[in-house]
């Protein structure tokens, strides 16, 4: 999630503030947004369009959890596949985001102040790591990002002060390498037993009733190994100005383009090189491989990974060909959110609700989680579609009423509670 990103930039409630220009900012997926050479002097604001497609990321992920299977088909079914594993990449860009505000936009804090934010980053982390775990101990069905999330703020953190160009080249290097390095490692997993060994002696495994730090960096759904990518390419966005109309144009262009090679490159592969699309086939569901290329309905693999597995693109492989479709289409929507509540005033007065929960990630994240835990998942309490209605309907009521009074939501405020030992760093 993206806790209270942007609570450090205005203390008006969200109504007040959405008719006013919009101030944001997005990236492209490494070398596509590198090449853009736009200006890297951001504007400081209410971000208004980053917490639309924030909110916009909440409701693909409970789109997710418990909307209509995307195996139903029709324009419906199609809706909820492109939720799946997409918005979380939008959370993941758009925590790196948060990372960014809070350690400094347009410029890194310096001196004390600069430790200081690293210091609220590092707690807020520790404080996603044991939420995430607390959820994960409720057994759902769900798997919990926030732990993820922590992890993968540690790890890109001390990139924070990176130029924008840096931190673009930077995550398509992640992309292009980490993919391969997961690929090699979970191998290794899966025909040694040091991984046991490490999970034996990891406290924090002890402590969760999981894989600890093993889960968390190469065999949990969200491995940092391959998540980081989306966190830097948002905190390149971060270091954009996006109030520019040619930068947004350039940015929707290098997302299109970091879409068309993600999802593209993994259709011409699986047909191109020789057995490819067999192979998958073979490892998973025979008929869901042809659409392996984008979709999740293809499954997961975790034991006995074919090397044709990286020419998937489907959302949650952690391939190359997934992170580029998945960047890219994060960078599509955020532009879009941006330009929609820039240009078009009534688009922003309509979009308030949904901004409100944007502003409430984190509190609308786990309330969901809760509720899942309280009465079930997709057709256990009722049609899913009913299901999915009755979350968003309830997280734009809370959220909305709760963000006219206050800046921030009930677990953002607890966050930024606890991060205020910060300040005794000297």
């Amino acid at each position: 999630m993206t806790p209270d990103t942007s609570s450090d930039l205005s203390s008006k409630p969200v109504a007040a503030r959405l008719p006013a220009p919009t101030l944001g900012a997005a990236p492209a997926p490494g070398a596509v947004l590198a090449s853009t050479g736009v200006s890297e002097r951001p504007s400081t604001g209410r971000l208004v369009g980053i917490d639309l497609a924030r909110g916009l990321a909440v409701f693909g992920m409970y789109a997710a959890h418990v909307g209509p299977d995307p195996a139903d088909g029709g324009p419906l079914g199609f809706l909820m596949e492109l939720a799946r594993g997409r918005s979380s990449a939008l959370f993941a860009l758009l925590a790196g985001f948060t990372l960014v505000l809070i350690t400094g936009r347009p410029h890194p804090r310096t001196g004390r102040a600069g430790r200081q934010a690293v210091a609220r980053m590092v707690i807020r982390s520790l404080v996603l790591i044991a939420l995430g775990f607390a959820l994960t101990a409720l057994d759902t069905d769900i798997d919990v990002i926030l732990a993820f999330y922590g992890l993968i703020f540690l790890a890109v953190l001390p990139f924070h002060r990176l130029r924008a160009r840096t931190l673009a080249l930077l995550a398509a290097a992640c992309a292009l390498v980490m993919p391969q390095l997961l690929h090699v490692l979970r191998l290794s997993i899966e025909e040694g037993d040091w991984a046991d060994t490490i999970i034996a002696a990891d406290p924090l495994a002890r402590i969760s009733d999981t894989d600890g730090l093993m889960e968390l960096l190469f065999t949990g759904e969200y491995p940092v190994l391959t998540w980081m990518s989306f966190m830097l390419a948002g905190m390149a966005v971060a270091k954009l100005d996006l109030t520019r109309s040619a930068v947004r144009v350039r940015l929707a262009c290098a997302g299109g383009a970091s879409a068309l090679l993600g999802y593209g490159g993994s259709w011409l592969a699986l047909r191109l090189v020789p057995h490819a699309r067999a192979t998958v086939a073979a490892a998973t569901d025979g008929d869901a491989a042809a659409s392996a290329w984008w979709s999740d309905t293809v499954g997961y693999l975790h034991d006995d990974t074919p090397a044709a597995w990286l020419l998937v693109g489907a959302p949650h492989s952690q391939t190359t060909f997934s992170i580029l479709g998945n960047t890219g289409v994060a960078l599509l929507v955020v532009v879009l959110c941006l330009t929609a509540v820039d240009r078009l005033p009534r688009c922003a007065r309509l979009a308030t609700p949904v901004c409100a929960v944007g502003m409430t990630a984190l509190t609308a994240y786990v309330l969901h989680i809760l509720a899942v835990r309280e009465f079930g998942m997709e057709e256990e309490t009722g049609p899913a579609l009913v299901d999915l209605l009755a979350h968003i309907l309830a997280a734009l009521l809370l959220a909305t009423a709760w963000t006219r009074w206050f800046r921030r939501g009930p677990l953002e405020h607890l966050l930024h509670v606890s991060t205020l030992p910060a300040r005794l760093v000297k």
